[in-house]
């Protein structure tokens, strides 16, 4: 198995003990399971991220988010994994940007994992093009992201994948200069 492959089989688990863990039932409390269809939209999208159609749950999930109230930050975070995973780095970076940025603990973290995770992405696509100033942009994000996420929740990475991902950022800025 390739490292990507270990990181987003672990993203997966952590994103899903996430909205488990806010939930109890994987409901997210009296709210979401109040609105039928709500509920039947996220089933679906949760559905969909979990059998490979990222572009389906992407879809779903860009709706949801505008109207998942209290429980926007956890649907963000889905949303932004499944575009990670759907390989849509731009998009799933700029989502984990803004739920970073507005959320603590381990919705942070694992927003961060994934910010640190697109980024990375972003990095290695610039530098392959040659684009050093925005791969060196990319990597130092990717650094910073990943640097606090295992720092504030090395639960999230158990089989160090994101620790990985850290070390290529940091041996890639070196290397850019």
């Amino acid at each position: 198995m390739q490292a990507g492959s270990i990181f987003r089989t672990a993203l997966a688990g952590v994103c899903l003990s996430l909205v488990v863990g806010c939930g109890g039932d994987g409901n997210f409390g009296g709210s979401f399971s109040d609105n039928g269809s709500f509920r039947s939209r996220y089933e679906s999208a949760r559905s969909a991220l979990e059998t490979g159609n990222y572009d389906r749950a992407n879809r779903i999930y860009a709706q949801l988010v505008e109207t998942a109230g209290p429980f926007e930050g956890r649907i963000r975070l889905e949303y932004a994994h499944s575009l990670l995973r759907g390989n849509d780095y731009a998009e799933a970076s700029k989502q984990a940007r803004f739920l970073s940025q507005g959320s603590e603990g381990s919705e942070r973290a694992a927003a961060l994992a994934v910010l640190g995770t697109a980024e990375h992405e972003l990095g290695r696509a610039a530098a392959q093009t040659g684009d050093q100033v925005a791969a060196r942009s990319h990597f130092s994000t990717a650094q910073s992201a990943l640097g606090e996420a295992i720092k504030t929740s090395p639960d999230l990475d158990p089989v160090g994948a994101l620790a990985s991902r850290l070390k290529d950022s940091q041996l890639r800025l070196k290397s850019l200069g």
